[in-house]
């Protein structure tokens, strides 16, 4: 078994940064990415990324270059395609690579996860031709692959970004249709004080809307009752504004309500969390260096809180610093001087955080979606299942896997954990944290009987070799 001083779950600005920060002080670090090459959700291809996707896609992402480049330079075990499936509170850490399981033995972990996009359960999200806006601009980096005849649905910055990328890659989206209204916008203004420490974000965020209206694009706000229509695929989205009825033909929907922390492995260890009542999600409870209730185990980056790519890539940062003072290879004078720079630009960099909360929330629709709409896609079950559920005594997610098989499909509760939360709390009239979220075991990913032999005999052959 290999034996590491950090072990990093995934090669988003986070793990990048902490990578290169760690490696530079002279700790030995696996970085371990289920993506080919490293970049993360963010900086996905970035690497690879020709001029025109460059341009397209605009100065923030072509970025992480930098990142990527210095991790590159840097003495890290970067292991692609890397399926993590198991993560022990020793920090021990289990994973695949083409079918094949190893295990590594790391003196502290470093869990930079990053973010899911909310799910958006609302009628018609499962039918083909809608995807999340986050998904359809994954098809931009990956591939060059650009959405047409779109409708981009939902709310927060995100998605001004997304129509800017489509404008510039020359297939604009028929119509953005968001669903914050100006009384979230006002409620917004008690934090713009301290928002204007981050400014430039303002500024970013009123040229995008400066671009879209240059090219024409419908925009609505405030837009109430969703509904995709279609039988075997997409044909339209209807929704009401201002008490109209507004039908629009298309052939793709990006939804997109804003992002929440992945804590899929997090909860696998137990890590204590708590509920955010300004971003609608539970997060893994973290000191200002990322250290969680475990001694062994750090989270930094957008799986902690949701903060943006560059609060990540800090994030990261200061998490290495303080796994290596842990570790004993440097003083903690030495740790605080270095982390000093990067905590002040982090709180800048957070400053905008409660103002955009509260500007873009999720919608009532989502967060209170109608009976018959299906919350769980893998299983089908229904926002009404989970409400009988609750009537018949049903108190917490992991009970209602019992009563209706909620969260036990392929996602393993990623897409509606947070949805089976919402619809209990509010039936049973207790707190999201008094609810609870699925309890979640490895693997985290499923994984062959092949891969565990795999292991199997590599553990046994690496015992032969001491005796």
């Amino acid at each position: 078994m290999t034996e590491v001083d950090l072990v990093i779950v995934g090669a988003g600005p986070a793990g990048m940064s902490a990578a290169v920060t760690a490696a530079e002080i002279g700790l030995s670090v696996l970085l371990l990415d289920e993506q080919p090459a490293a970049g993360g959700q963010i900086y996905r291809n970035v690497a690879k990324a020709d001029e025109t996707r460059g341009d397209i896609l605009g100065k923030d992402y072509t970025y992480g270059l930098e990142l990527v480049t210095a991790m590159r330079s840097a003495s890290i075990t970067h292991v692609t395609d890397a399926t993590v499936w198991k993560i022990g509170e020793d920090g021990t850490v289990a994973y695949s690579v083409n079918g094949k399981a190893s295990l590594v033995q790391g003196r502290k972990v470093i869990l930079a996860t990053g973010a899911l996009e909310r799910p958006v359960p609302i009628p018609g999200w499962t039918l083909p031709g809608v995807m999340t806006a986050g998904a359809a601009q994954i098809l931009l980096k990956q591939s060059g692959l650009v959405a047409e005849r779109a409708v981009i649905c939902g709310s927060g910055p995100l998605i001004y970004l997304i129509a800017q990328q489509m404008i510039r890659a020359g297939k604009p989206p028929l119509a953005i249709i968001e669903t914050q209204t100006k009384s979230d916008l006002l409620n917004a203004m008690r934090h713009l004080p301290h928002a204007l420490r981050g400014w430039r974000y303002l500024m970013k965020g009123a040229k995008l809307l400066s671009e879209i209206k240059r090219a024409g694009v419908m925009r609505v706000t405030g837009a109430e009752n969703l509904e995709i229509e279609g039988d075997t695929e997409v044909r339209a989205i209807a929704f009401t504004h201002r008490g109209q009825t507004t039908r629009i033909q298309c052939n793709l929907v990006l939804l997109h309500q804003g992002v929440v922390p992945n804590t899929q492995a997090t909860r696998s260890l137990r890590l204590e969390h708590a509920w955010s009542s300004a971003q609608r999600c539970f997060h893994p409870i973290t000191n200002e260096w990322g250290l969680s209730s475990l001694e062994t185990v750090y989270v930094a980056g957008d799986g902690a809180g949701i903060g943006g790519a560059k609060a990540a890539e800090q994030a990261g940062a200061i998490s290495a610093l303080h796994v290596a003072f842990a570790l004993g290879f440097i003083t903690k004078a030495d740790r605080d001087k270095r982390a000093a720079p990067i905590l002040r630009l982090q709180s800048a960099e957070l400053a905008l955080r409660p103002f955009l909360d509260r500007a873009y929330p999720p919608s009532d629709q989502v967060l209170k979606p109608a009976d018959d709409t299906v919350i769980c896609r893998c299983e089908e079950v229904t926002a009404g299942d989970i409400r009988a559920y609750a009537r018949l005594g049903c108190t917490g997610p992991n009970q209602a896997k019992a009563f209706g098989r909620s969260g036990m499909g392929p996602c393993q509760g990623r897409y509606c954990g947070l949805t089976v939360t919402e619809l209990l709390s509010q039936e049973t009239g207790t707190t999201p944290d008094a609810v609870g979220s699925y309890h979640i075991r490895p693997p985290l990913k499923p994984i062959t009987l092949g891969e565990l032999a795999t292991l199997e005999q590599t553990l046994t052959d690496e015992t032969k070799g001491l005796i």
